[in-house]
């Protein structure tokens, strides 16, 4: 009976430390990003994003976000650059797909001509890695996230609609 306890016991700490191994230490991803900058006669702006982050425990982490987005309504270039910091929640007990929230906060630079401006950003939002391989290193995220730049005591409410490809790399 007691060797039985002594083998659950270090059955029980192998597991947990085999499964404290399964959360990455840090990730970066790039995906396509689509912008959409106001609500009904908005302006839609198309582009790329990118994240790095570094996974404090199991379910938090810090990411750092820049997002670079370009459109030419009416024929005038515009171009929308996001870089924003904040922490990220994730469930990873869910299996394949590890679902996560994240909430950001920065700057944009918005330009268009010959005029720009630089509000302060903030974003919420959420979405899902995939896993694409066996080990999970490789995972396709679809994202989707709230954007407000605030400047002057107005707010724009943006959406961000983003897919891409993330790279998991050491571990916890």
């Amino acid at each position: 009976m007691k060797r039985i306890i002594v083998a659950l016991a270090a059955f029980a700490i192998f597991a947990v430390a085999s499964h404290a191994q399964s959360v990455p230490q840090a990730d970066v991803a790039v995906g396509y990003s689509y912008f959409r900058m106001g609500g009904s006669g908005g302006i839609n702006l198309n582009g790329v994003s990118g994240s790095a982050a570094y996974n404090v425990n199991n379910w938090v982490g810090v990411v750092g976000d820049l997002g670079v987005y370009h459109g030419s309504p009416a024929g005038v270039g515009f171009t929308n650059v996001t870089y924003t910091f904040g922490p990220r929640f994730t469930y990873r007990e869910a299996g394949r797909v590890v679902p996560f929230a994240q909430a950001l906060f920065g700057g944009a630079h918005l330009s268009a001509l010959s005029s720009s401006s630089n509000p302060f950003a903030y974003g919420f939002g959420g979405g899902a890695d995939i896993a694409m391989n066996s080990s999970g290193s490789i995972t396709l995220r679809p994202q989707v996230d709230y954007f407000g730049l605030r400047s002057n005591g107005n707010t724009a409410n943006c959406t961000r609609i983003s897919v891409g490809v993330i790279y998991h790399f050491g571990q916890k």
